[in-house]
């Protein structure tokens, strides 16, 4: 019985690292694509930082986080960035935004 457990957790432990490397292909890849500037298309990005946000969520749930755990914990971040007015907010209120979009998803 112990090597089937000894087994699950090696395995969480390569996915854990597997998504890791992802995790940090995706944020260079993001990198590469903003320095580049001139083949920028918003098609990329998006897959970009949609992959970025996907690793996280999975990156998360194998370190025993919740999917809703980490929405409550970002929407305390937004809250917070707006009650200490965060640059973000006072250039461009994109924490206004993105705490109304929060909202109406629900």
């Amino acid at each position: 019985m112990r090597d089937g457990k000894d087994i699950d957790i090696m395995k969480n432990v390569k996915i854990v690292e597997w998504l890791k490397c992802e995790l940090l292909s995706s944020v260079a890849g993001l990198f590469q694509l903003l320095q580049s500037g001139i083949k920028n298309t918003k098609e990329d990005m998006l897959d970009l930082i949609s992959n970025i946000i996907l690793l996280t969520y999975l990156l998360g749930k194998r370190l025993g986080l919740s999917y809703e755990s980490i929405d409550l914990k970002v929407e305390d971040k937004i809250k917070l960035g707006l009650i200490e007015e965060h640059q973000v907010e006072k250039w461009y209120g994109d924490l206004s935004e993105l705490h109304e979009y929060y909202n109406t998803r629900r």
